[in-house]
């Protein structure tokens, strides 16, 4: 209760102290949990949210009244593919459906999460494959698309002309900006890497594959 925005689109735009003010506010609220009773972890499903939460602790260094509670708080997060990898889920059998995988940047180089979203999809039964130049950015980068659209555009289009490449059925990814950005450029269904990792286990087919 009281959680909100974790700072990172401001925090993009060099609005420091807004950034740090929604910082404290997490850190506040997460502390309560902590300290209420205990918590595991806090569990991120956007990439870009998780690398700033996770540096929560650097952020606010400088805060004597926040430095110890915020380095305590980033300990404790996680993307939700760290958490899914350390439990059992079992395989699934294949499903016949080839997924490509974007890794958004915020994953792959500012949390250094690169196996574990293509090891879930691969036990959930989803043929995975790689776009090249997979290390590159999609264009969006937190604010990026909005304040550099020329360039943003152009990291889209060759983004998308090497997803396509590989024919995919499906486009997944572990970030909501990557998500939006990709989307805009291509008829390829793209989905948040626990949507398909949820309809593999028993949940409901994502809307966005009806038909």
């Amino acid at each position: 209760k009281g959680e909100g925005c974790c700072g990172a689109l401001v925090h993009h735009m060099g609005r420091e102290e807004q950034a740090l003010a929604e910082a404290r506010r997490n850190v506040d609220v997460w502390t309560r949990e902590i300290e209420a009773g205990g918590l595991d972890a806090v569990i991120i499903t956007a990439s870009g949210c998780g690398t700033t939460i996770k540096d929560y602790g650097h952020m606010l260094a400088q805060d004597p009244a926040y430095a110890e509670k915020a380095t305590r708080v980033s300990a404790l997060a996680k993307d939700i593919t760290e958490y899914l990898s350390t439990l059992r889920l079992g395989e699934q059998p294949r499903k016949g459906v080839t997924v490509a995988y974007h890794s958004a940047c915020s994953m792959q180089h500012g949390q250094q999460i690169k196996a574990a979203p293509k090891l879930l999809l691969e036990a959930a039964g989803f043929a995975v494959r790689e776009p090249a130049e997979g290390h590159l950015c999609c264009g969006s980068a937190g604010t990026y698309n909005i304040m550099q659209p020329e360039i943003s555009a152009k990291l889209k289009a060759r983004k998308v002309k090497n997803i396509e490449a590989l024919k995919p059925d499906i486009i997944a990814t572990g970030n909501i900006g990557c998500i939006t950005q990709i989307a805009s450029g291509t008829k390829t269904p793209i989905l948040h890497t626990v949507e398909l990792l949820d309809w593999a286990y028993g949940g409901p087919k994502p809307a966005k594959l009806a038909g």
